[in-house]
């Protein structure tokens, strides 16, 4: 069964209701069939971020759910991993992607996903993967 892997602005924008992308989110995700999958990085991301803008409490729930992979197939970045991505940060100086977009990249090649959940163009740019929603 095919999976998709969930981005952090996504994540963000199903927990966030004033998100410019909170209802597309929500309504993506209710109309969703295949698991999800997300990374120990982005679960960083997600909790970090949510603890800056939401607070400790909602970053907690979120982390839990992250952690206890009650929402999404949790799958760790590994040291392979973390070199290729390493190569592409380097390599795609034009583009302003973050570390961890560059690990996600790597890791969803390594486990053959080719869809995301995402709202950056970030994505899109790097060219390897269908970006959901559509818009």
């Amino acid at each position: 069964m095919p999976y998709i892997f969930v981005d952090t602005g996504a994540w963000y924008a199903l927990l966030d209701e004033d998100d410019a992308n909170h209802h597309a989110a929500v309504r993506f995700k209710d109309s969703l069939v295949h698991p999800l999958v997300t990374s120990n990085y982005i679960a960083d991301e997600v909790i970090t971020l949510v603890r800056s803008r939401l607070g400790h409490n909602v970053a907690v729930k979120i982390g839990q759910k992250l952690w206890d992979e009650s929402i999404a197939n949790l799958i760790r970045v590994t040291p392979r991993d973390e070199i290729k991505a390493w190569e592409i940060f380097v390599k795609y100086q034009d583009k302003a992607f973050s570390f961890t977009d560059c690990t996600s990249f790597t890791l969803m090649e390594r486990v053959e996903v080719t869809e995301v959940f995402a709202f950056d163009e970030h994505f899109k740019q790097y060219g390897s993967f269908i970006v959901l929603p559509f818009e």
